[in-house]
C-alpha cells in the first residue's frame, strides 16, 4: 500500500453481499472515508464482529478482522485489546447479537472502559433470519414473530450506556454520509470505550429510510456532550430522533487503572494504603 491510503485501499476484495439499500452500505462507506481521514494502519487494526448481517463486516475490510461467536463480540474485543494495547480495536455488530443474547456484556464493557469503538448497526429486526422482531422493534410492529404486532417495549441502547456511565455515545443514520463522517472520527479518537448506535435500515423486512430522513435531527449546535440529564433527554426523544455526540467525557481507561495498580504494589503499599487510596 502507498504511505498516503486512500478510502479504496481499505476495501477487501471480498464485495459486500447485503440486499440493495442496506443501512450497513452507507456505515461502511463512512468508515473507508474515516480510515482514509486518520490514515488508519490496516497492520494495527482489528475489526471484531457479530452474528447477523453486521456480522459480515470484517470480510469487506482490510485489516485483521474476527468474526466471533453469538453475542460474544465484547469479550472478544476487550481481550485482543488487553493483550495487544497498540492495537485499534472497533467492534461491529447488530442490535439483535448486540441486546439480545449479547447485551450481558454491554455494562460491563462501559463499566470496564477498555479503549475500543464499538458500533450497533440498529434495523430493528433479526434481518439476517427473515425478519424476526428484535430487542429494538417498536411496540406493535408487524414481523415474522409477531404477525399480528409486538407487544414489548423495545430497548434504548442510547439511554443504557447514558446511564450506564459510559465515556462516549452517538448516534447515527446511515443515510447522514455528512454527519457519521464528522462523529466516527471523534469516536476513533476518543480515548476509552465509545459506542456509537447507528440507525440502519433494513430495505427487506423493515425499511425505515423514509421515516428516519424525516424524524431524525442532529443535536442543537449549543448542546454540551457533558451533562447525563440532558444526554438523556435528547438521546430518548422519539419525536424528533437526535442523533450526534450525546457524551463526550474522559475517564481513566481500564489498561490506565491497571498500570495504576501495578504501580502502587511495586511501592509496597499496604492493604490499608490501597483500601484508602481506590476508595476515593
Amino acid at each position: 500500500m502507498s504511505a498516503n491510503l486512500l478510502a479504496k485501499d481499505y476495501k477487501s476484495d471480498v464485495k459486500p453481499i447485503w440486499c440493495p439499500r442496506c443501512g450497513d452500505f452507507g456505515f461502511l462507506s463512512a468508515l473507508y472515508k474515516t480510515f482514509e481521514e486518520l490514515q488508519i494502519k490496516p497492520h494495527e487494526t482489528v475489526v471484531v464482529s457479530g452474528i447477523g448481517c453486521a456480522g459480515r463486516t470484517p470480510a469487506f475490510i482490510k485489516t485483521y478482522g474476527f468474526h466471533g461467536a453469538h453475542g460474544r463480540l465484547l469479550p472478544i474485543a476487550m481481550g485482543i485489546k488487553l493483550a495487544n494495547p497498540a492495537l485499534k480495536v472497533i467492534g461491529v455488530t447488530g442490535d439483535g447479537d448486540a441486546f439480545a443474547i449479547g447485551m450481558g456484556h454491554f455494562p460491563h464493557a462501559i463499566r470496564r472502559n477498555v479503549d475500543m469503538l464499538y458500533v450497533v448497526l440498529d434495523n430493528s429486526v433479526y434481518g439476517l433470519t427473515k425478519g424476526q422482531s428484535s430487542p429494538t422493534t417498536p411496540i406493535d410492529h408487524k414481523t415474522a414473530t409477531n404477525p399480528f404486532g409486538l407487544d414489548e417495549t423495545p430497548l434504548d441502547p442510547v439511554a443504557i450506556a447514558i446511564a450506564a456511565g459510559a465515556g462516549f455515545v452517538a448516534r447515527i443514520f446511515a443515510g447522514n454520509m455528512k454527519e457519521m463522517r464528522q462523529i466516527l472520527p471523534r469516536a476513533f479518537e476518543y480515548k476509552g470505550f465509545a459506542f456509537i448506535h447507528a440507525l440502519s435500515p433494513c430495505s427487506t423486512f423493515y425499511d425505515t429510510f423514509d421515516l428516519y430522513q424525516k424524524h431524525t435531527r442532529s443535536l442543537p449546535d449549543d448542546y454540551r456532550p457533558d451533562n447525563r440529564i440532558k444526554a438523556l433527554e435528547y438521546g430518548s426523544s422519539k419525536e424528533p430522533i437526535y442523533t450526534g455526540i450525546f457524551i463526550n467525557e474522559r475517564r481513566a481507561t481500564m489498561d490506565e487503572k491497571y498500570d495504576a495498580l501495578l504501580a502502587s504494589v511495586e511501592r509496597n503499599d499496604g492493604i490499608r494504603e490501597l483500601a484508602i487510596k481506590w476508595g476515593q
